[in-house]
């Protein structure tokens, strides 16, 4: 259930930090917080199965160890989402970014922050649902 509400606040905040532009700390905290719920998650769902103790549904395995690849490949995702706002803006590099005027300076790294948020903000959403899939799921475990 943490995984769960940590997510879905990672997720809330994400979206409303992404629609109006703000860049809250707040919502990295939550972030790299449920990212760390998920891998607690995985740990203990896999000493539950090493003391003998099996969910009703196969299911659960699915859902409870997921949401550790969804955020790998959103951390992925993220990185490669700075290069995609510099490819679109004819940019070499990051360092190229040092050599334009501060408002454009600006204008690149608050997109950069826009579309990592928005990533990571839809990456929660999806923890969230498998969190609660694997609740739902969790019978007899």
């Amino acid at each position: 259930m943490t995984l769960a509400v940590l997510s879905a606040l990672a997720a809330g905040v994400g979206a409303w930090a992404w629609w109006y532009l703000r860049t809250p700390r707040v919502f990295w905290l939550l972030v790299r917080t449920s990212q760390g719920a998920a891998i607690a998650l995985a740990v203990a769902a896999g000493v539950g199965a090493a003391l003998g103790h099996r969910p009703d549904s196969g299911l659960f395995w699915v859902y409870a160890l997921v949401p550790v690849a969804v955020g790998f490949f959103a951390e992925q995702l993220r990185a490669v989402s700075a290069q995609a706002v510099l490819d679109a803006r004819g940019l070499a590099d990051a360092q190229a970014v040092g050599g334009l005027p501060g408002d454009e300076q600006r204008s690149i790294v608050t997109a950069i922050l826009r579309r990592e948020m928005g990533v990571m903000a839809l990456a929660a959403a999806v923890v969230c649902f498998l969190a609660l899939r694997a609740l739902t799921t969790s019978a007899g475990f």
